[in-house]
């Protein structure tokens, strides 16, 4: 039987970073880019503002994602830095992170959650919908890009 362990952790923790820079890679490869070129403070994601997990599958970090305040509106938290490692997607990691982010967001006093994808992520998209986000008005960094999917959701 799997064992499925979500942890806070320190965006800037060691076991954060590796995930995250696996996360850039990642999308480095999707987009032909440097992955995300969103400027993001580690300090964001320290609650009360904001909070980081990361996701282990019987003792091995599998997965990270947090959320961070939006600065143009403090009801609003931002989705950022979802990652599966390859090996262990399948799993229902995404949405039992996506729940735990969502629920330190409303325990901070949040009223929404945001996010960016984009069109070379359908899987991140797939899973965005069937947790109950829809499409809203672009926003963010990537505001204007062709490939930008911006989605919400109510808590």
């Amino acid at each position: 039987m799997t064992e499925i362990d979500i942890r806070p952790t320190r965006y800037g923790s060691r076991v954060a970073s590796a995930l995250t820079a696996a996360a850039l890679a990642d999308l480095g490869e999707r987009y032909g880019s440097d992955g995300d070129s969103t400027p993001i403070e580690p300090g964001e994601f320290d609650p009360p503002a904001g909070a980081f997990f990361v996701a282990y599958v019987d003792g091995s970090p599998a997965a990270c994602g947090g959320f961070r305040t939006f600065a143009e509106d403090e009801t609003t938290a931002e989705l950022k830095r979802m990652y599966v490692a390859p090996q262990y997607r399948g799993l229902g990691l995404a949405k039992a992170l996506l729940r735990a982010i969502e629920d330190a967001a409303r325990a901070a006093g949040r009223k929404r959650v945001w996010l960016e994808t984009g069109t070379a992520q359908p899987e991140a998209i797939g899973l965005y919908e069937r947790c109950g986000y829809v499409r809203i008005e672009d926003f963010g960094h990537y505001k204007g890009y062709e490939s930008v999917r911006s989605y919400g959701r109510d808590l």
